[in-house]
């Protein structure tokens, strides 16, 4: 019976983040279609969250990288606890990634105050990883990620 538990566990945990992926890729896919470039000023800010946030997985500092989380991001994971074990199990290229390209941020047109900023990662293994974060501006917080879509990469510009 405890064996029977845990494997559906483990297979409710695979649903929910495949189920994850599909919610966030339906809301980036509509987004990349309609964007336009954001002011500097906020682009170095959405930026400088992402960095931060990615200094933090470094780190290993899961309630500083919790803190970079949307208040939605933060309402589903619960605690910095669980969030942190979702990106070490759903996305380990984002925890210690060797390099990092950051490209031109774009604005959402549908979603005012919503910026999608494409990174590229490589992982110690060399591999090659595309990074679309979705970034939000929350009031009194700032630029908050609110979802991050990663995918491999071919190697060619993400532009």
């Amino acid at each position: 019976m405890t064996h029977a538990l845990t494997r559906l566990g483990q297979w409710v945990g695979w649903l929910r983040r495949g189920l994850g992926c599909v919610v966030m890729i339906g809301l980036l896919m509509p987004a990349a279609a309609g964007t336009a470039a954001v002011t500097e000023p906020d682009a170095r800010a959405v930026r400088q969250v992402v960095e931060a946030q990615l200094d933090a997985f470094a780190a290993d500092d899961a309630a500083r990288a919790y803190a970079y989380a949307s208040a939605s991001i933060q309402a589903q994971f619960g605690d910095a606890t669980r969030f942190m074990a979702m990106v070490r199990a759903s996305y380990p290229m984002v925890v210690r990634p060797v390099a990092v390209s950051f490209f031109q941020a774009q604005a959402e047109l549908g979603a005012p105050g919503a910026v999608l900023l494409p990174v590229q990662m490589r992982d110690r293994e060399g591999r090659l990883w595309k990074a679309t974060y979705l970034l939000e501006r929350q009031t009194g917080a700032g630029w908050r990620i609110s979802g991050c879509v990663v995918t491999a990469d071919n190697g060619k510009s993400l532009t």
